[in-house]
């Protein structure tokens, strides 16, 4: 399957579509999860153009995962969470709702985390905590 370069991720990251962002450098973007499964869910995606993590290139699968883990320690320490759990689907059948390769950074326990993409909530709610995940980052 190509790419599709109108997916909502791809606008996200073309500055069409609003994301309330974390943090951001030259390979990936980071936001938080407008369905979010826990208060804290935040999203890494590579800036490269890849439906899955077998499309992507070496290059930004490396940079990729060094965003993720610096993503991972800030939600834990902005959320006070014991844990973290992290999250990537590969394709539909595997659970991907988005057609462009991203993390799921779901603080707490993951028992206890809501079902995958089905309650969206108001962004305006997400600021407070994304500001705090952001000021965490290293």
């Amino acid at each position: 399957m190509s790419y599709d370069p109108n997916n909502i991720f791809a606008k996200i990251l073309r500055g069409e579509m609003p994301c309330v962002k974390v943090y951001e450098d030259e390979h990936c973007l980071s936001f938080m999860d407008i369905m979010p499964q826990a208060e804290g869910h935040t999203l890494v995606l590579p800036k490269e153009p890849a439906e899955t993590l077998l499309d992507l290139s070496d290059a930004a699968a490396a940079e990729t995962i060094k965003v993720v883990k610096k993503m991972a320690k800030a939600v834990k320490q902005a959320t006070g969470a014991a844990g973290v759990t992290i999250v990537q689907f590969n394709g539909a059948e595997a659970g991907q709702t988005v057609p462009h390769l991203h993390f799921h950074i779901i603080p707490g326990s993951f028992a206890k985390a809501k079902v995958h993409a089905k309650e969206m909530v108001d962004p305006a709610s997400l600021q407070e905590l994304a500001d705090k995940i952001a000021a965490a980052v290293e």
